[in-house]
């Protein structure tokens, strides 16, 4: 078993530093993707969390990190809070201890996270652990046990404005140790370091904004959920409702009040994570992902062609195509297949796909050319190199429903990018022909 603090490292996330510490040499690499807030080093301070931690590097190698905006990460503006930029941290932090695959384990608003980073990168997870999660933290009609949007606001108003003073935020978290001097001190000062008031606003805003209930479907590798009943803070029914929606997740379910699972009978949780992750065979190959499509193509072009000829035409096409490449590749996107002027590109985020779509349009313009452009993220089959299932077909069907000029994305993608800055127009429910169901659609805002 490891004993004392682990050095703190950094990794390197595009242009921002990740704080990150490994300890332990078990056989399974395991990345720990904490809550709201975190310190890595304050982690060790608090003898309960301290002991919770020694427990998970007993059977593995473990992979700590603070994220972006909290703790020694670097801070950063609100528009960097995406959920594709918390999973490239996540892939830088792996990268940077060589761990090619790893079990994920997120608790609280890191579940959702982890169960994003699971869909869309399969092959890099060998298995997924989320305590105390949800997939959405705002009350929708479908989804009643969690807290109205107008009761949340305040909520998250009240907290930052006694952020780092009030002890008795512990009451919230762990109320089995409210009134305990030492951890009530500790909590107190540990949120003070991780994150400021401010930043502490912006990732609650983050949080309360994600919606991944479109992603659990999509995850297909081993999953454990863990909740404690009596969590005052995420009822139990977000994990009840997770478990239900992804392929042969386990639930487990604890007695307890607290949310802060380091304290508390903390060796039931573990006992469980060990014998998940220790007993678990080796996953197959995905052959599934969690995915956003892009469908492109050029608004009247057979009238275009016509007018131009075929030499000019196909001068137009090569000089749109190379406009489009270059775009796929500057936004990390996967350039699937291209018929005549049309192209489909994958990507791993939405909100690269978004800026990749919205830069084609402006690049076609000088062109003296307009595109339409259509983007759903979901569930795609791996065949062959390419891509297939009704992802697909309802992002082709979402393409055809812009105007000139227009970049049309689905709901799911609209939710999937809520807290990035992004901003949409409601274009209306639409019936997308032979995609069930009803369709709210929007445009990107120019």
């Amino acid at each position: 078993m490891a004993t004392g603090a682990p050095t703190t490292r950094y990794a390197r996330s595009g242009e921002y530093s990740i704080a990150y510490q490994v300890v332990g040499e078990g056989e399974i690499d395991l990345v720990y993707v904490p809550g709201l807030a975190s310190h890595l080093e304050l982690f060790w301070e608090e003898p309960a969390y301290s002991r919770f931690l020694h427990r998970l590097a007993s059977f593995s190698r473990l992979i700590l990190m603070d994220r972006l905006g909290t703790g020694l990460s670097d801070r950063i503006p609100d528009q960097a809070s995406t959920p594709e930029q918390r999973m490239d941290d996540i892939r830088a932090v792996m990268d940077a201890v060589g761990s090619e695959r790893a079990a994920l384990l997120g608790w609280s608003e890191a579940a959702a996270l982890c169960a994003m980073f699971a869909a869309t990168y399969p092959q890099r997870t060998a298995a997924l652990v989320m305590y105390g999660g949800y997939a959405r933290f705002v009350r929708d009609d479908d989804y009643p046990w969690a807290i109205p949007a107008e009761v949340l606001d305040e909520f998250i108003e009240n907290v930052t404005e006694s952020w780092g003073q009030d002890e008795e935020l512990l009451r919230l978290w762990a109320p089995s140790v409210a009134d305990a001097p030492g951890p009530r001190q500790w909590f107190a000062r540990f949120n003070r370091l991780a994150a400021s008031p401010g930043a502490a606003a912006a990732l609650f805003r983050m949080s309360r904004d994600l919606d991944v209930r479109a992603v659990l479907p999509v995850i297909r590798v081993p999953t454990l959920i863990l909740h404690r009943t009596g969590d005052a803070l995420i009822q139990v029914e977000h994990s009840r409702y997770m478990a239900e929606r992804i392929p042969d997740a386990k639930l487990v379910e604890l007695p307890g009040q607290d949310h802060l699972w380091y304290f508390g009978d903390q060796d039931a949780i573990v006992d469980e994570v060990e014998e998940f992750l220790t007993g678990a065979r080796s996953a197959p190959e995905p052959d599934r992902m969690l995915a956003t499509v892009l469908f492109t193509d050029i608004v009247g072009s057979t009238e275009r062609a016509a007018e131009l000829g075929d030499s000019r035409w196909r001068e137009l096409l090569e000089r749109h195509h190379a406009i489009i490449r270059r775009e796929i590749e500057r936004h990390r996107g996967r350039e699937v297949d291209t018929a005549g002027d049309g192209f489909l590109a994958t990507f791993d985020g939405p909100g690269r796909g978004i800026r990749c779509a919205s830069a084609i349009a402006e690049g076609v313009r000088t062109l003296g050319i307009e595109i339409r452009a259509g983007l759903h993220t979901g569930e795609c089959e791996v065949m062959n190199g390419g891509v297939g299932g009704i992802a697909i077909h309802t992002g082709a069907r979402v393409s055809s429903e812009a105007g000139p000029g227009e970049v049309l994305v689905s709901s799911t993608v609209k939710d999937l990018v809520a807290g990035s800055g992004m901003e949409f127009e409601d274009r209306g429910t639409h019936e997308l022909k032979g995609v069930p169901g009803e369709w709210r659609l929007f445009a990107v805002a120019r």
